[in-house]
């Protein structure tokens, strides 16, 4: 039991080299800095009387009871009101959302995706900008830049998850592995272990558009030349055919024998059984389904392990965050009172740690109270040196398809440098 214990203490030191940088003007989970902006706000009701129903647009079904019953909170404090949930599944959304969302028939209150989704939004005028409103004031301000355009805050980033790979810790206990991997020939002879103790090492959702790419996140933090490496690629000022990308297309070729059969094809929803019944050591997708897989009876310790693509001393991070499932309101809504107040609510540090405890999400409101095992067992990655998830940086979603879709397509069995080629004709056709 001692050295059990021993092993996960060792697994979750802090790391010792501080914080890495982010995007969008966003450090690290426990860094400092962010420009919230004290302007005004613009076209944004927030004065009148709380009443009307309000629609609350988002992607996360397995948050619906704990919703629920925040809901039920909510509508005690204002009686007049009510708010109904409208969920969609994390694809469609990301597809559809904003068709569904102007006008306001749905998503008083709605949620996006950083990055690409985020900016289609704002670009089509439905958030009602929330600068200058008190609301912005509970969230760390480091944390919040995604939601945030040109010096205005249109939305509030709620979640703070780690995209990588989920790990049983009593699997690599029996693997003998009693720290993380610090370079990637020690990643390999990790997947190695668990492979002879009978384990799927590692279990990705290859056929998942939604999914695949969150292991790209961290395939790519220390092999890329720099932080907006994915923003360089898009822009044209980077291919995919470069040494660095190759390499990472190489990596992802040496994970074949270690991933489940027909793994190119595979559902996150098979791959999270498999790894809650306890046959996969790994699961490569991220901090963010600890709730999916406690629901389907997992009973074993997690912790969260990203693959070190370069030697230890060349690696610059420890692992990737993010901060998404972006907060709005509805420009169009007729009940931006009721919609504003809903906002405030889930954005109270109280309301916030019901939801963060209840559906093992960290949060990225000020003060929130972690009780939650799974968050506990997680949180010192909430001083590691860790990089914004670089995927999000695609502002073009068929840009990265592409990038995304190679390394499918690697593991898939073609060859690195014809699916790079292949990707990157598509690239050039989408920048023609």
């Amino acid at each position: 039991m001692t050295s059990s214990l021993d092993r996960r203490s060792a697994l979750r030191l802090f790391g010792a080299a501080g914080l890495g940088l982010g995007l969008a003007a966003c450090a690290g989970p426990g860094g400092s800095g962010g420009t919230a902006s004290s302007a005004s706000p613009t076209g944004l009701a927030i004065s009148g009387a709380v009443q009307g129903t309000v629609s609350f647009a988002h992607w996360r079904a397995e948050d619906k009871a704990v919703l629920a019953g925040l809901i039920e909170a909510f509508v005690k404090k204002h009686p007049d009101a009510g708010v109904e949930q409208d969920i969609a599944p994390s694809a469609d959304y990301q597809s559809t959302a904003l068709r569904r969302i102007r006008g306001s028939k749905t998503g008083d209150v709605f949620t996006a995706f950083r990055g690409a989704q985020f900016e289609q939004i704002v670009k089509a005028d439905v958030y009602a900008p929330l600068t200058g409103t008190g609301v912005i004031g509970r969230y760390r301000k480091n944390l919040i830049g995604p939601g945030a355009q040109d010096g205005t805050q249109y939305g509030l980033p709620y979640q703070l998850v780690f995209n990588m790979p989920l790990a049983n810790t009593d699997a690599l206990d029996k693997a003998g592995h009693g720290s993380a991997p610090k370079d990637w020939d020690g990643f390999l002879q990790l997947l190695d272990d668990l492979l002879a103790k009978g384990y799927t090492p590692l279990a990705w959702p290859g056929g998942d558009t939604a999914n695949a790419g969150q292991l790209l996140n961290v395939m790519v933090m220390n092999n890329a030349p720099s932080d907006d490496a994915f923003t360089r690629i898009e822009s044209g000022d980077s291919k995919v055919t470069d040494d660095w990308f190759l390499t990472t297309l190489e990596q992802y070729a040496a994970l074949r024998p270690y991933l489940q059969e027909r793994a190119t094809g595979s559902s996150t929803d098979a791959v999270t059984r498999l790894f809650a019944e306890g046959r996969a050591g790994l699961l490569a997708t991220g901090s963010f389904q600890m709730a999916g897989v406690r629901a389907l009876g997992a009973t074993f310790p997690f912790d969260l392990v990203a693959p070190i693509t370069t030697t230890a001393e060349k690696a610059k991070y420890e692992g990737v965050f993010n901060t998404t499932f972006v907060l709005g309101v509805n420009s169009a809504s007729k009940v931006q009172p009721a919609a504003y107040a809903f906002l405030e609510f889930l954005s109270d540090p109280e309301n916030a740690g019901v939801y963060a405890n209840g559906t093992g999400q960290h949060v990225t409101v000020e003060g929130v109270e972690y009780t939650n095992a799974d968050l506990k067992a997680v949180a010192p990655w909430l001083t590691r040196k860790t990089l914004l998830a670089p995927r999000f940086q695609f502002l073009d979603l068929d840009i990265r398809t592409a990038v995304e879709n190679a390394t499918v397509a690697v593991v898939g069995g073609k060859k690195p440098e014809q699916a790079a080629e292949e990707a990157q004709r598509v690239i050039d056709q989408k920048r023609s």
